[in-house]
């Protein structure tokens, strides 16, 4: 079942900077959580008077009783006056092509972590059938999520790149990160850099461009043998990039 829901905030007044700094950090997390977890599908800040505080969350649970047990346990439950709508599928729902179709959820992107990394000199291989390749060693870098933040391992990142003859790069990028808790991280994604032949040649020369102006994708898998961190093998992850003058911003993101 699907439920829109409304919060209205209220911090009690008198209440200390620091103990609503908490319950903000404590709130952000179990957000995320919920969103791993199926439950939290999207959220919004709708247009409110200065001053007050409002927020709609649609959500999914398998029943009222299932979402209230939820909306319980949010940090700053106390805070907040809370309105629940159940929602019921419409047979006109656009979404939908006739009325007794199958529903299916549609997909929701979590966040997981920013990358930003320095590169190295490219090592050139040549120009090949598929394309000129080259290897572009990560020196470095410091990731950081909802849940895990760490640094790259350098000397065992890089990415082996085929630039195509109209400046597409294809990459195969495989990195390690080590979080704050010494974990180690595997990545391994197939992306793909393409835009208009004058922005890609800026790239290729070294300089900044704004990420809007051309496509930096890729797919990426993660592995760990961190008992804790057991749902980053199950999951199913996409990244967009961005590359910069010393280096290259990764953002990664849960497809749930």
């Amino acid at each position: 079942m699907e439920f829109l829901v409304g919060f209205e905030l209220n911090v009690p007044e008198g209440t200390p900077a620091s103990e609503v700094k908490r319950r903000e950090s404590a709130e952000s997390a179990a957000a995320t959580h919920l969103a791993r977890e199926g439950h939290l599908v999207r959220v919004w800040r709708p247009a409110a008077p200065q001053g007050e505080t409002k927020i709609v969350g649609l959500y999914r649970a398998d029943s009222e009783a299932q979402l209230a047990g939820l909306l319980d346990a949010l940090p700053i439950k106390d805070w907040m006056q809370i309105t629940v709508t159940p929602l019921l599928l419409h047979p006109n729902d656009p979404t939908s092509t006739r009325a007794n179709l199958f529903h299916l959820p549609g997909p929701r992107l979590t966040p997981v972590y920013r990358l930003e990394a320095t590169v190295g000199e490219p090592v050139d291989l040549g120009a090949f059938v598929q394309g000129h390749r080259r290897i572009v060693p990560l020196t470095g870098g410091t990731f950081i999520g909802p849940e895990i933040s760490g640094t790259l391992v350098a000397g065992a990142s890089a990415d082996w790149q085929t630039v195509l003859p109209d400046g597409t790069a294809l990459g195969d990028i495989r990195y390690t990160l080590q979080t704050d808790g010494g974990d180690l991280l595997y990545a391994q994604s197939r992306g793909v850099r393409h835009g208009p032949a004058e922005v890609l040649a800026r790239l290729g020369r070294g300089e900044d461009v704004d990420p809007s102006e051309y496509t930096f994708r890729a797919v990426t898998q993660l592995e760990t043998a961190a008992p804790g961190l057991d749902w980053l093998n199950k999951g199913v992850f996409i990244s967009v990039g961005g590359r910069q003058a010393a280096g290259v911003i990764y953002e990664t993101y849960l497809v749930g």
